[in-house]
């Protein structure tokens, strides 16, 4: 358990995110931000993000991953990527995405 949760916060750190003992493995989401976020937890909607300098990452939501995209952006900015389990939206899903952004 202890080595699993060590690889897991390994994992996250090397894709730049910082890691929370809740959130250790459960990434779902993973956001490339396009303007680095200052802060290190999100909120957003029933979704806790969190970011490093470059990404958030988040676990799965109960919405669909069209609708956590366009809340973040919402919060952030424009995204540069947006990945759901391992597949990136496409360019245009990530363009109507980006379009929400403040």
């Amino acid at each position: 358990m202890a080595r699993q949760i060590a690889s897991s916060i390994a994992a996250l750190l090397w894709l730049g995110v910082s890691a929370t003992p809740v959130q250790a493995g459960a990434a779902h989401y993973r956001a490339e931000l396009a303007t680095p976020q200052a802060r290190a937890t999100l909120v957003v909607r029933d979704l806790v993000w969190n970011c490093g300098a470059a990404a958030c990452v988040a676990p799965k939501s109960n919405s669909r991953p069209a609708i956590d995209c366009s809340a973040l952006v919402r919060q952030v900015g424009e995204l540069r990527s947006f990945i759901v389990e391992g597949r990136a939206l496409s360019p245009a899903e990530l363009e109507k995405c980006n379009a929400r952004a403040r």
